[in-house]
């Protein structure tokens, strides 16, 4: 199997490395920009899962929040609300 600079390299998929839907996506548009009205499913209880094993039945240590900070973003002027409101629940559930 020839590399991959081979490939690029080559007249037929010239249009390939200049074509922008073969791009990869930016780091910063990957996730979905989520706005204040729903900045409660970092940290409410009702959307936590804990998973004991995957799809695969593999046993995995991870619940839904870490998925939805993977994939999910709250958007830039809520950004700076979500902290302190993660502040505050800390100081509601410590009393």
């Amino acid at each position: 199997m020839s590399s991959q600079e081979e490939i690029l390299s080559d007249g037929r998929f010239s249009c390939v490395t200049r074509d922008r839907r073969f791009w990869e996506m930016p780091e910063k548009e990957r996730k979905i920009k989520i706005d204040k009205r729903f900045r409660a499913m970092f940290h409410d209880e009702k959307f936590k899962l804990k998973y004991t094993v995957d799809k695969r039945g593999r046993p995995v240590n991870y619940t839904s929040t870490e998925n939805f900070r993977k994939f999910y973003a709250l958007s830039e002027s809520d950004s700076d609300l979500s902290e302190n409101d993660s502040k505050e629940h800390t100081e509601k559930k410590k009393k």
